[in-house]
Protein backbone atom coordinates (compact mmCIF):
# COMPACT_ATOMS: atom_id res chain seq x y z
CA UNK A 1 0.00 0.00 0.00
CA UNK A 2 1.23 3.49 -0.86
CA UNK A 3 -0.16 6.85 0.20
CA UNK A 4 -1.22 8.86 -2.87
CA UNK A 5 -3.12 12.00 -1.90
CA UNK A 6 -5.64 13.68 0.37
CA UNK A 7 -8.73 15.22 -1.25
CA UNK A 8 -10.22 18.40 0.15
CA UNK A 9 -13.40 19.93 -1.28
CA UNK A 10 -13.13 23.70 -1.60
CA UNK A 11 -15.85 26.29 -2.11
CA UNK A 12 -13.74 29.04 -3.75
CA UNK A 13 -10.89 27.77 -5.92
CA UNK A 14 -9.12 31.13 -6.28
CA UNK A 15 -9.21 31.74 -2.53
CA UNK A 16 -7.96 28.21 -1.86
CA UNK A 17 -5.11 28.49 -4.40
CA UNK A 18 -4.10 31.79 -2.77
CA UNK A 19 -4.02 30.07 0.63
CA UNK A 20 -2.35 26.78 -0.26
CA UNK A 21 0.09 28.10 -2.90
CA UNK A 22 0.76 31.78 -2.18
CA UNK A 23 0.59 31.68 1.62
CA UNK A 24 1.36 28.11 2.70
CA UNK A 25 3.87 27.59 -0.11
CA UNK A 26 2.66 24.40 -1.82
CA UNK A 27 3.33 23.96 -5.56
CA UNK A 28 0.65 23.24 -8.16
CA UNK A 29 1.51 20.03 -10.02
CA UNK A 30 -1.53 19.64 -12.27
CA UNK A 31 -5.02 20.95 -12.95
CA UNK A 32 -7.92 19.18 -14.67
CA UNK A 33 -11.17 20.85 -15.75
CA UNK A 34 -14.08 18.45 -16.26
CA UNK A 35 -17.00 20.29 -17.92
CA UNK A 36 -19.12 17.11 -18.09
CA UNK A 37 -18.75 16.44 -14.38
CA UNK A 38 -18.74 20.17 -13.58
CA UNK A 39 -15.62 20.10 -11.40
CA UNK A 40 -11.97 21.13 -11.34
CA UNK A 41 -9.17 19.12 -9.72
CA UNK A 42 -5.92 20.80 -8.66
CA UNK A 43 -3.07 18.67 -7.32
CA UNK A 44 -0.51 20.27 -5.01
CA UNK A 45 2.74 19.08 -3.45
CA UNK A 46 5.35 20.32 -1.01
CA UNK A 47 7.93 22.70 -2.50
CA UNK A 48 10.75 20.80 -4.16
CA UNK A 49 8.64 17.65 -4.66
CA UNK A 50 7.22 18.65 -8.05
CA UNK A 51 9.18 16.12 -10.13
CA UNK A 52 8.60 13.29 -7.64
CA UNK A 53 4.89 14.20 -7.57
CA UNK A 54 4.64 14.03 -11.37
CA UNK A 55 6.09 10.51 -11.11
CA UNK A 56 3.53 9.59 -8.38
CA UNK A 57 6.34 9.28 -5.82
CA UNK A 58 5.32 12.14 -3.49
CA UNK A 59 2.11 12.67 -1.52
CA UNK A 60 -0.32 15.21 -2.92
CA UNK A 61 -3.21 17.36 -1.80
CA UNK A 62 -6.11 17.27 -4.25
CA UNK A 63 -8.32 20.35 -4.19
CA UNK A 64 -11.72 19.45 -5.62
CA UNK A 65 -13.82 22.39 -6.75
CA UNK A 66 -17.40 21.53 -7.71
CA UNK A 67 -18.75 24.20 -10.05
CA UNK A 68 -22.25 24.03 -8.61
CA UNK A 69 -22.31 25.76 -5.20
CA UNK A 70 -22.46 23.57 -2.13
CA UNK A 71 -22.27 24.46 1.57
CA UNK A 72 -19.37 22.46 3.04
CA UNK A 73 -19.53 22.20 6.81
CA UNK A 74 -17.64 20.27 9.43
CA UNK A 75 -14.12 20.82 8.11
CA UNK A 76 -12.83 19.91 11.57
CA UNK A 77 -14.39 16.45 11.12
CA UNK A 78 -11.90 15.90 8.32
CA UNK A 79 -8.98 15.82 10.76
CA UNK A 80 -5.97 17.69 9.44
CA UNK A 81 -3.18 17.88 6.91
CA UNK A 82 0.33 17.89 8.38
CA UNK A 83 3.50 19.48 7.02
CA UNK A 84 7.03 19.47 8.37
CA UNK A 85 8.69 22.90 8.27
CA UNK A 86 12.32 23.99 8.62
CA UNK A 87 11.54 26.83 11.06
CA UNK A 88 8.19 26.80 12.85
CA UNK A 89 8.57 30.38 14.09
CA UNK A 90 9.53 31.85 10.71
CA UNK A 91 6.73 29.90 9.00
CA UNK A 92 4.11 31.07 11.49
CA UNK A 93 5.36 34.67 11.27
CA UNK A 94 5.19 34.58 7.46
CA UNK A 95 1.64 33.17 7.59
CA UNK A 96 0.57 35.68 10.25
CA UNK A 97 2.01 38.53 8.17
CA UNK A 98 -0.05 37.22 5.21
CA UNK A 99 -3.24 37.45 7.27
CA UNK A 100 -3.54 33.80 8.32
CA UNK A 101 -4.81 33.25 11.87
CA UNK A 102 -2.51 31.04 13.94
CA UNK A 103 -5.17 29.02 15.80
CA UNK A 104 -2.71 27.09 17.94
CA UNK A 105 0.58 29.03 18.20
CA UNK A 106 3.88 27.11 18.41
CA UNK A 107 4.25 27.70 22.16
CA UNK A 108 6.34 24.55 22.50
CA UNK A 109 8.55 25.32 19.49
CA UNK A 110 7.30 22.14 17.82
CA UNK A 111 3.69 22.37 16.70
CA UNK A 112 1.18 24.91 15.40
CA UNK A 113 -2.23 24.76 13.75
CA UNK A 114 -3.86 27.00 11.16
CA UNK A 115 -7.02 26.59 9.09
CA UNK A 116 -7.70 26.89 5.37
CA UNK A 117 -10.46 29.13 3.98
CA UNK A 118 -12.71 26.04 4.10
CA UNK A 119 -11.83 25.36 7.77
CA UNK A 120 -9.53 22.41 7.15
CA UNK A 121 -7.05 22.13 10.02
CA UNK A 122 -3.41 22.19 8.99
CA UNK A 123 -0.73 21.10 11.44
CA UNK A 124 2.78 22.52 11.11
CA UNK A 125 5.54 20.50 12.76
CA UNK A 126 9.12 21.62 13.37
CA UNK A 127 11.66 19.51 11.49
CA UNK A 128 14.13 17.61 13.69
CA UNK A 129 12.34 18.22 17.00
CA UNK A 130 11.30 21.30 18.93
CA UNK A 131 13.05 24.65 18.96
CA UNK A 132 13.43 26.37 22.35
CA UNK A 133 10.23 28.24 23.28
CA UNK A 134 10.36 31.92 22.36
CA UNK A 135 8.18 34.98 22.53
CA UNK A 136 5.79 36.17 21.37
CA UNK A 137 4.71 32.61 20.57
CA UNK A 138 5.29 31.08 24.02
CA UNK A 139 2.61 33.22 25.67
CA UNK A 140 0.07 33.40 22.82
CA UNK A 141 -3.34 31.84 23.53
CA UNK A 142 -5.24 29.59 21.17
CA UNK A 143 -7.67 31.34 18.83
CA UNK A 144 -10.88 29.62 17.76
CA UNK A 145 -10.70 25.88 17.12
CA UNK A 146 -7.95 23.89 15.49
Amino acid sequence: MRYLHTMVRVSDLDQSIDFYVNKLGLAEVSRTENPGGRFTLVFLCAPGDEERARQNKAPLVELTYNWDPEDYQGGRNFGHLAYEVDDIYATCQRLKDAGVIINRPPRDGRMAFIRSPDNISIELLQKDGAQPPQEPWASMPNVGVW
